[in-house]
Parts: C-alpha cells; structure tokens; sequence
C-alpha cells in the first residue's frame, strides 16, 4: 500500500443564486487581519489569530468529532475534498477557532446536498474535490465570511508563499487533534519539483507546497492552501494526500483549483 493511501485511509478513520463568483471585496478579505510569522506541520504550525481564516469550515461527525476541514465559498457552499466521504447526516460548522471551548461566533450548518466529483478515484486520488450545498445558509460576520475562488486561467507559480490551515494533527503520532486552529506557511512547488519526490502520481490537477519544514497531516484534509491575489485570499488548493508519516521535509498535495474551476461552476449553475 502506497504511503499516500495509507495517509488517506488515516485521515478517514480520524474520521437565491448558487453562483460563487464573488467579488475581490466581498471574499478573501478577513475583517480580523491574519498574523503569519515569517509568512513560517500543520506540523511546526502556529496557532492563528482567532476569526483571522474566516472561511475555515470543520466537519464534524458523532455529536462534534472533527474529521476534516473545509472552505466557505459563498453563504450556501463549501468546497471539501472529495475523499473526506462527507455524508448528508455530517454537520457543517462554520466560526470555529478553539474546539474545545465553542463559542457565539460558531455556526452549526445543515447539509442539504453533496456533491462528489464523479471523477475523483481512491486510488489515483485526482479530482478530490467535493461541493456541500448548506440547507441553512451561513450568517457572515467578522468571524464568518467566504474565500475567493480563482479563475481558470490564474497563474499561482512556484515559489509563491502560500498559507493552509486546519485542526489538523501536529504530531503523526498523536491521538488528538489540536484544540486551536493552526496556521502555516507554505511555498508552492512546480509540479517538475513535486514529481522529483512523488513521481508519476502528480498530475495536473494537484498543487505541491511545503517540503521546507512544515506540512498539513491528518484531519487537515479538505481544508485551504490560499494565496494572495489582487489583495484577496484565494483558494489555490484543497488539502489532498502526502507523507504517511506527516514528514514536513515532504510536500504536501492539494487538488489544484483553477483545474477543478469549469467543474464546481456547471454545479453552482445547475443548483
């Protein structure tokens, strides 16, 4: 079994208009300003800033269980990864920061429909996105707003500082996951650097970064790899696969979104 499923199949057992194009000022502008020390897994993470990733979604499943993250697009839609196996039953919440200690500015969301890529596969582990239609729109405030999605035809090249976030384990070896949303920085790789540690499983619709000290690890998955663009977070990449053992020496690999864009628009368009 590769390391990359085995790192997948932990990360399941921790287990109006509908269109989301959204104007740079009404996404990817949080009203509480992100700090991100030397823009420095989530292993060697840091705690965020509360409310500063006001896009920052947790599944939950079993009265409250996080099994894995997610980003608010619009008030009725957020994107996933497509191996999360999101369920109708499964609750959205939305304001989140301290898992341990909820507070007023948490939203717990209904799940009206989900929507899987009908081409994401197991064993390739492309095309890992999944769209949630919320059966109860989501409330923005200070702490509560949604991530810009990028065209197409954006360009987010290698080398670019990135930022992905989650409640992800900080250590592999761990039997919880943080209390407090983590927050790392992150370098884009091109996908030629990418394939010189994964080879032929990248392909182009997966976006490398890390493999400089820091990575996402289990429960991160579905969660945001943005990037600013124009002024706005953007949603570059969407937590996917990578070391089974969390080695921050390695990339991680996101779906890459602008490749996912013509898919998640004829969804919104028809919903």
């Amino acid at each position: 079994m590769t390391m990359a499923l085995l790192w997948l199949l932990s990360c399941l057992a921790l287990a109006g208009s509908a269109r989301a194009t959204l104007s740079a000022e009404s996404c990817g502008v949080p009203a509480i300003a992100p700090v991100i020390r030397g823009y420095n897994r989530i292993v060697n993470g840091e705690p965020a800033v509360p409310g500063s990733w006001p896009w920052q979604v947790s599944l939950q499943r079993y009265n409250g269980f996080h099994f894995c993250g997610g980003s608010l697009i619009s008030e009725n839609w957020v994107v996933t990864a497509a191996h999360c196996g999101v369920r109708k039953t499964d609750t959205v919440v939305v304001g989140a920061y301290d898992q341990s200690s909820p507070s007023s500015d948490q939203q717990q969301l209904q799940i009206e429909k989900v929507f899987k890529n009908p081409k994401f596969n197991m064993l390739t582990i492309r095309d890992d996105i999944t769209l949630i239609k919320l059966a109860t729109k989501a409330k923005f405030s200070q702490r509560v707003s949604p991530v810009c999605l990028p065209q197409a035809t954006d360009d987010f090249p290698g080398g670019t500082t990135c930022v992905t976030t989650g409640w992800g384990l900080t250590d592999p070896n761990a039997s919880h996951t943080p209390a407090v949303l983590q927050q790392v920085a992150l370098p884009l790789l091109t996908n030629a650097q990418c394939k010189e540690f994964w080879g032929f499983r990248i392909r182009d619709v997966m976006v490398c970064a890390g493999a400089d000290g820091a990575t996402s690890c289990m429960g991160d998955s579905g969660g945001p790899l943005v990037c600013q663009k124009d002024g706005a977070w953007t949603l570059v990449g969407i937590v996917s696969w990578g070391s089974s053992t969390c080695d921050p020496n390695v990339p991680g690999v996101y779906a890459r979104v602008t490749t996912l864009r013509d898919w998640i628009n004829s969804i919104l368009e028809a919903n």
